[in-house]
């Protein structure tokens, strides 16, 4: 069997070709290798530069690095995440994991549509917005949730509020009516400093309008109930989720409780499913075959043998202008990494810089350095066969048709005149394409995501469900607003230049 040191020699010794002559040389066979249509979204890798040989060394490496054992330890609720000493039961959340751990999430997911049920049954009095505060995972996932499906169909104004910038929650306050408000306060610990500051904001807001009950009109989510209880929430507006469910990878758990109220929960089920149907391929599929595997292999080619340190994502669909913003952390925090799951130097690059847009604007702004810039940059378009609007249907024919040729002129590229008019062609794209931007779709696509981040975890034998190097930064700001610890005296004269202290 091929060692892992053996499968990244070949690699370095696999030499690529161009991308034009992969697609010329066997077009029909190339999209069939190539192109998966999973959950009714079509991932196409035909303009990577992956062929047999590529595959081949990728899928040894898979092996060699126990992708098949490391998965069905995920699945089964085994010790996932092992500098933690826990599990990783996101997929539980889904339907797919271990029992108890299913039977658990369907029983939090059952309490939180009792609580939504109540909501709309007046329970709390008239209820028209809701603040949901929270941070990275906590807020990134309702968010793109929020902003995607809920444009023609919120059944209540919903602002997310992540940063500790009083202005974030100021332009919130402006915008509802205190005595209509539900605060959502979205903490895995509920220890997140920036998190409870703005918490205890609202609750002032709502307590000087002199609104009855203040604590009333806080939910918690959260994996520490007992620590919401002592801030002051009642146990009955409090809705937990599993602790072996990380905060990037919450959303399916209440973390989505603003999307299930906001879209209705038909449309959080249908997103559930959209997510499970995406886990039963990665669980069943093996090789090449399975697409979450097959990115991963993709992004490997380009992180660890054609040193790209960057990834752009586009999202042609004014729905998903949030999407490049959630893989960052998702991708970022999870892989961003360098020690394996021994504790040893990894020896090879991990997580590429994630970054993105929306097109057709990036077109206008970065794509010029993607065309004609001296990076190679691996490019990936999400784009959907239809859209929301009635407008006329040049509008969609148009973004559709810049989004595919795009691609085709990365590939290609174009013999100028003069340098300044020549493109060299040969840079990859991936595209996505869905059937439709809907809630079933959505939660398919993010489990994609989700997977992919862990089967390039498994090829880097590393751990992509700990975030250690969150914590540093945020023990040394506490201790700088709070003046316990002593630091260096540039960063003392920069504290007394910013806040005269």
């Amino acid at each position: 069997m091929t060692t892992a040191d053996q499968a990244w020699q070949a690699l370095a010794d696999w030499q690529p070709q161009r991308l034009t002559d992969l697609v010329a040389a066997d077009p029909a066979t190339r999209l069939d290798r190539l192109v998966r249509n999973v959950a009714g979204i079509r991932f196409d890798f035909a303009k990577t530069h992956l062929d047999d040989a590529a595959i081949a060394i990728l899928s040894d490496l898979a092996a060699a690095q126990d992708f098949a054992g490391r998965r069905k330890t995920l699945f089964a609720g085994g010790i996932a995440n092992p500098t933690e000493g826990r599990a990783a039961e996101h997929s539980a959340e889904r339907g797919d994991g271990a029992p108890e751990s299913v039977h658990r999430a369907q029983a939090l997911h059952q309490r939180m549509r009792m609580l939504i049920d109540a909501i709309e049954a007046g329970a709390f009095g008239e209820v028209r917005h809701l603040l949901h505060i929270g941070i990275g995972g906590s807020a990134l996932g309702p968010d793109l949730l929020v902003d995607a499906l809920g444009r023609s169909g919120s059944r209540y104004d919903v602002a997310v509020v992540s940063n500790v910038d009083g202005a974030a929650l100021a332009e919130a306050f402006a915008k509802f009516d205190p005595a209509c408000t539900l605060v959502a306060v979205a903490s895995k610990t509920f220890t997140t400093t920036e998190t409870l500051l703005n918490a205890a904001s609202a609750l002032q807001w709502i307590e000087e309008a002199g609104v009855p009950d203040p604590y009333g009109r806080i939910i918690a989510l959260t994996a520490s109930p007992e620590r919401a209880m002592e801030w002051g929430i009642d146990e009955t507006r409090i809705l937990p989720f599993s602790e072996t469910v990380g905060g990037r990878y919450s959303l399916w758990s209440s973390i989505g409780f603003p999307a299930a109220l906001a879209l209705g929960w038909d449309a959080f089920a249908d997103m559930l499913e959209g997510a499970a149907e995406v886990d039963r391929h990665f669980r069943l599929c093996d090789g090449a075959d399975n697409i979450c595997l097959l990115a991963a292999f993709a992004d490997q080619l380009y992180t660890n043998r054609l040193g790209c340190q960057t990834r752009a994502v586009f999202a042609y669909d004014e729905r998903l202008r949030l999407l490049p913003a959630y893989l960052q952390q998702l991708e970022m925090e999870s892989n961003g990494k360098a020690v394996t799951l021994g504790g040893e130097p990894v020896g090879h690059a991990t997580a590429a810089i994630t970054w993105g847009g929306v097109g057709t604007d990036a077109q206008h702004a970065v794509f010029q350095l993607l065309h004609q810039g001296t990076h190679l940059v691996p490019v990936e378009f999400v784009v959907a066969r239809e859209p929301e609007h009635l407008l006329d249907e040049a509008h969609h024919e148009t973004l559709v048709a810049n989004c595919i040729a795009q691609g085709a002129a990365l590939m290609s590229g174009r013999t100028g005149t003069d340098g300044a008019r020549d493109y060299p062609g040969d840079r990859p794209s991936t595209t996505i394409l869905l059937d439709q931007v809907t809630p079933y779709s959505l939660g398919a696509l993010i489990a994609f995501y989700e997977h992919r981040v862990f089967a390039n975890a498994v090829l880097l034998g590393i751990n992509p469900f700990d975030q250690f190097g969150v914590e540093l930064g945020k023990e040394m700001a506490k201790g700088l607003a709070e003046g316990t610890m002593e630091f260096d005296p540039a960063t003392q004269a920069l504290m007394q230049a910013a806040l005269g202290e």
